[in-house]
């Protein structure tokens, strides 16, 4: 729905300024045989002026909030020093016989001190801090990863409550996506699809914004290396489930949201010396030892157990090893509740 609202803002501005172009050119220039074709020529000019002005749009949506304020400022700014600068020049030049070349002057002034003032303004207003706005961003900004997406559980989340305002769905996330969505693998297909749902499904709750933004870093390779960037860029928080894009944020300064650390955390608490019964699944990786599962899905390591597969057995906790990828649960065999064949 916004994009056919954006559309639909572009082509009336395609409109308005070819009319625009056409009526200007039209009612200042004397009838002659040629003034259709030069009313044309300013239709064509006015549609190449709003098509430039698209594509000033675009890359403007592309900046963070306050470059685009840096650069506003160094503009107004490089403005007041070009005009006190032309008013001087015009107190001490010796100039008025040649009046032609005044207009040219205040125009070569006032581009580059305009130039220097959004260039200048953009790069140093990051020195700066802005206490509304980097609260705004440090609290409300939170960035969806791929991942998050598509194992679902974010909109269980969001549905609960616990997590409300915006959320960002940078654009070459939804790109990558849809080429999941789009993959000759069934099972990928499947789980590309799943992240479409999961997204309209977000859209749907009140309580929840979601924003499409169009940063890109063509320069960085990988979609886990974009969103390292567009979070700095952004000082937003990363959502993800990734436990290798979860350390590389960390390392760089990121804050990270783990959905597998909150399933974590709200586990049920085991302790060494408690007991339990669960059912040997396969044999482990050690010599001796049995795998066994919970219902929530925390893997147990049960000492002695590795020729008891698919028998149920009562295990003593022995250790609790509680990592960003999971929780595991070491034990040793207490007795077999079911018969050996």
């Amino acid at each position: 729905m916004k994009e056919v609202k954006r559309l639909i803002i572009r082509i009336i501005l395609l409109l308005a300024c070819s009319l625009s172009g056409y009526a200007i050119i039209y009612y200042s220039l004397n009838p002659d045989s040629y003034l259709i074709l030069k009313s044309f020529f300013g239709l064509f000019i006015g549609f190449i002026i709003a098509f430039t002005v698209i594509k000033i749009e675009k890359e403007i949506r592309k900046l963070s909030l306050k470059v685009i304020i840096g650069g506003v400022a160094g503009m107004i700014v490089g403005l007041i020093i070009a005009l006190a600068l032309g008013f001087g020049l015009t107190l001490v030049s010796k100039i008025e016989d040649n009046q032609q070349i005044i207009p040219w002057i205040y125009l070569l002034i006032t581009g580059i001190f305009c130039y220097l003032g959004i260039v200048l303004g953009s790069k140093k207003i990051e020195e700066l801090k802005f206490n509304a706005i980097d609260h705004e961003l440090n609290n409300d900004h939170r960035i969806l990863d791929t991942s998050v997406i598509i194992e679902g559980r974010i909109a269980d989340i969001c549905d609960t409550g616990f997590i409300e305002g915006k959320l960002i769905v940078p654009r070459f996330v939804l790109n990558e996506l849809q080429l999941v969505a789009d993959s000759s693998d069934s099972m990928k297909r499947m789980r590309g699809r799943r992240g479409l749902d999961v997204l309209n499904h977000l859209q749907k709750n009140s309580s929840i914004e979601i924003e499409i933004v169009e940063h890109d870093f063509p320069k960085i390779k990988g979609v886990d290396g974009k969103l390292v960037a567009l979070a700095k860029q952004l000082n937003a928080k990363l959502l993800t489930n990734d436990y290798n894009l979860n350390k590389v944020a960390e390392l760089q300064g990121i804050r990270v949201l783990n959905i597998n650390e909150l399933a974590n955390a709200m586990k049920p608490v085991v302790l060494p010396g408690e007991q339990m019964t669960v059912k040997i699944i396969r044999e482990g990786k050690e010599a001796g030892q049995g795998v066994a599962y919970l219902d929530d899905g925390t893997m147990i390591i049960v000492d002695n157990a590795q020729k008891l597969v698919n028998l149920n057995v009562r295990v003593v906790v022995t250790s609790v090893l509680q990592t960003t990828a999971g929780r595991m649960i070491f034990s040793e065999l207490k007795e077999v509740l079911d018969k050996e064949d």
